[in-house]
């Protein structure tokens, strides 16, 4: 009986957290840029690559990440039909000071940067697109 009351809160535990997950992957929120301009760091690091007019898309994606291909779909394409919208896509498993001076803890996670290449939303997961158009409009 006490194995079948363990499997059963260990049932609810995992639901729980996946349920939160579900909730919070892909969202966007206020980052406060505690760099000078977060894009110093980046373009440092993926050289050759230009800051968008408008926003930034920043992703942080590994080798083995399943949702990081998706959100490289997902930014790609908001990059190509947006007017003044850049994707720069940083290997962190390649870049590991940048990922520590970022404080990404995660992968996929998308930076949006605003003209002026500082930090202004962060998102962990892979966005929607709906929610990528959105965070853009947000910041104007």
């Amino acid at each position: 009986m006490t194995g079948l009351a363990i499997l059963a809160a260990a049932a609810v535990v995992a639901v729980a957290f996946g349920l939160y997950r579900r909730h919070v992957d892909g969202r966007f929120v206020a980052h406060a840029d505690a760099t000078p301009t977060a894009w110093d760091h980046v373009a440092a690091a993926a050289s050759g690559t230009a800051r968008g007019e408008r926003a930034t898309l920043v992703q942080f994606s590994s080798a083995f990440c399943a949702p990081c291909r998706t959100a490289r779909v997902v930014l790609s394409d908001v990059a190509a039909h947006e007017d003044g919208v850049h994707h720069v896509e940083i290997d962190a498993e390649q870049h590991l000071d940048l990922v520590r001076t970022l404080d990404v803890r995660r992968t996929p996670t998308t930076l949006i940067l605003d003209p002026g290449g500082h930090e202004v939303l962060r998102a962990a997961g892979a966005p929607q697109k709906r929610q990528v158009l959105a965070a853009i409009a947000q910041i104007g």
